[in-house]
């Protein structure tokens, strides 16, 4: 008996690995080292501020994949893990330096792990994030027929004088919301319950009321943020940052609010998204688990102070990017309390 007995194809993995080598290589700087195949990436911090602080994170896609695998469609998932980690550490000030990534399947299919890494690639370039390596695992009889998991890890910097932490928020701040373009990465379990299981919608048909297949709207990309918050962390605009994932804004906004300070938010003050009605109609949710599971419509909030509000959205006029004043900071416990529109 041989390995490709056992279900892993050697053969097929190194046809993969050899097509991510040249997709990798597309988002090398001159601070990466070595080419991916190392067994760890190397990347120089020559250069950077005496004072740089590394910032890290790392995350994964979620079930979001099940829409992927269901619709055939792997050539976004890699943009979205990509993406949600750079607006991850962005909201700390850090710019991306380099992603490292983790695919693991059942089955090594080189046609769409290409197509995986082509998306992980295409975000790396955009934002000037190298990818320096990671982990491609074939793993027979884990995972089921045609499906993979994927997760990744994401280093930026930021000097020490320019983190963003929150703790300059004070009560009479401004709170504004930039656009999401969907789910993002995260609530698909509530999403995929209510809409595929319970109501058995088509993920091929429009719903109604909506111009295009509810696949297409649940594989809306996660949006990148750094192009649009960079230049107002440049000009020290911005006190705190709040990226929407996991827990809505109801968890979210907490985590950067400092000791006395809480956050008020208007319902009603920006347009939430049609694909978050459809859930919360056909699935009877309730507001409060809406607005603790998914973004609903606001993938970033910016915590401004009210002399900086015309200049910072002034700024995001330019570059044509849509914002709502959706509340303020108040005096309290570190918390977020809806107010009716």
């Amino acid at each position: 008996m041989r390995y490709r007995d056992a279900g892993v194809d050697i053969d097929a993995a190194s046809k993969a690995k050899a097509r991510i080598k040249q997709l990798a290589r597309s988002t090398f700087s001159p601070r990466v080292l070595r080419e991916v195949g190392a067994f760890g990436g190397f990347f120089s911090l020559q250069g950077l501020p005496r004072d740089t602080v590394l910032v890290s994170s790392v995350d994964g896609v979620g079930t979001k994949l099940k829409i992927a695998f269901a619709l055939s469609r792997h050539n976004t998932v890699g943009a979205d893990l990509v993406n949600h980690c750079v607006n991850d550490i962005a909201v700390h000030g850090a710019a991306p330096l380099f992603f490292l990534d983790y695919l693991a399947t059942g089955k090594m299919l080189p046609k769409v792990v290409t197509e995986i890494v082509a998306g992980l690639a295409a975000a790396c370039r955009q934002v000037g994030c190298a990818l320096v390596g990671g982990e491609t695992a074939e793993m027979p009889g884990f995972y089921p027929a045609g499906e993979y998991d994927l997760a990744g890890c994401i280093v930026g910097w930021v000097r020490r004088g320019r983190i963003i932490d929150g703790s300059g928020i004070r009560p009479g701040d401004v709170i504004l919301g930039l656009p999401s373009l969907g789910l993002h990465t995260n609530g698909y379990s509530l999403a995929r319950k209510v809409l595929l299981e319970r109501e058995k919608l088509p993920l091929a048909k429009a719903p109604a009321g909506f111009n295009r297949p509810l696949g297409e709207v649940l594989l809306a990309p996660h949006r990148c943020y750094w192009p649009a918050v960079k230049p107002l962390l440049d000009r020290s605009w911005l006190k705190g940052l709040v990226h929407i994932t996991g827990g809505g804004i109801t968890d979210n906004t907490p985590r950067i609010l400092p000791p006395g300070t809480r956050a008020e938010i208007r319902l009603g003050s920006w347009p939430v998204l049609p694909i978050f009605d459809l859930i919360a109609q056909r699935g009877k949710v309730p507001l409060d688990d809406m607005l603790r599971t998914f973004n609903m419509g606001l993938g970033m909030l910016l915590i401004v102070s009210p002399r900086n509000l015309p200049a910072v959205a002034s700024a995001l006029r330019k570059r044509q990017e849509k914002c709502w004043n959706i509340g303020r900071i108040v005096a309290g416990r570190p918390g977020v309390k809806y107010l009716p529109g």
